[in-house]
């Protein structure tokens, strides 16, 4: 069986290093390869597979885009408004979204800390899918911070629609004198590396969990910074991890996934130069 995570860019993914990984030690005989596939794209890529493929994996800028060419959605899909992984079957297209309960899992490895109030970089899907995963775990309120509140008004409207969500209030990315100043339990980045600036870092150095979905490059300076000061730093390789396995899971109907091999594989790679 074939299986691929689809992207743009799509170059520095670790996924198929996880998803090998497994398949490797359940004795599976499936590919899993990095496509690049650019906004506007998915539909067409989707059209072209024949019967030999089993699931594909998401990542921007199409969690949101394929939603309309699928079959079915699970809950999470519906909620968030974003799938970032397709099983493919004879009965069609069907869209999970492991994002949200990967994040659960990721932040709960780490910490049993609340996380009543969040400051939350960046406001894309993957944003509204750590919001909603916060909220599960008792967020009451997060602060989003962005460049351009227009681009996440989907996130703000996906987590109020939410059953169960923290209240939402947008503030600009480059006001730090608010980030600063806004009390903190968990600080959840989904800006690139080259956005956390030293001065970002001084307005969130007081916030004692950091998560980070980035992980290329690696460490990523809000990472290394967490750490440096002793504060608990849930990372991108976390969640990679944790939405992979239940990708494995969906894709190959198997519940005894390899967890520490597939973590033991990300860390080689992102070890080597």
């Amino acid at each position: 069986m074939h299986c691929a995570v689809l992207g743009d860019p799509i170059e520095h993914s670790l996924s198929p290093v996880l998803h090998r990984a497994a398949y490797a030690a359940l004795g599976l005989d499936w590919t899993y390869d990095a496509v690049r596939v650019r906004s506007g794209g998915v539909a067409a890529f989707l059209d072209g597979l024949d019967a030999s493929w089993r699931g594909l994996s998401l990542t921007m800028p199409l969690k949101r885009e394929v939603m309309p060419l699928l079959t079915s959605r699970d809950s999470w899909a519906v909620v968030s408004g974003a799938a970032n992984t397709v099983l493919l079957d004879a009965g069609g297209r069907h869209g999970l979204n492991t994002d949200v309960p990967g994040a659960i899992a990721a932040i709960r490895e780490a910490t049993d800390a609340p996380v009543d109030r969040a400051l939350v970089l960046g406001g894309g899907a993957t944003a509204a899918s750590t919001l909603l995963a916060l909220g599960e775990l008792g967020c009451t309120s997060a602060t989003l911070l962005v460049r351009d509140a227009d681009r996440a008004r989907e996130t703000v409207e996906t987590v109020a629609r939410s059953g169960r969500h923290p209240a939402v209030r947008v503030e600009p990315l480059s006001d730090l004198a608010t980030i600063s100043e806004a009390p903190a339990d968990i600080l959840v980045s989904t800006v690139p590396a080259a956005a956390q600036t030293p001065a970002l870092l001084e307005a969130t150095a007081a916030v004692p969990v950091v998560f980070d979905v980035v992980y290329d490059p690696w460490p990523t300076p809000l990472v290394a910074a967490a750490r440096a000061q002793g504060r608990t730093a849930v990372t991108g390789l976390d969640l990679l991890l944790w939405q992979a396995v239940d990708q494995v899971r969906a894709m190959t109907g198997r519940f005894d996934v390899p967890v520490d091999t597939m973590r033991e594989a990300g860390v080689r790679a992102l070890a080597t130069p």
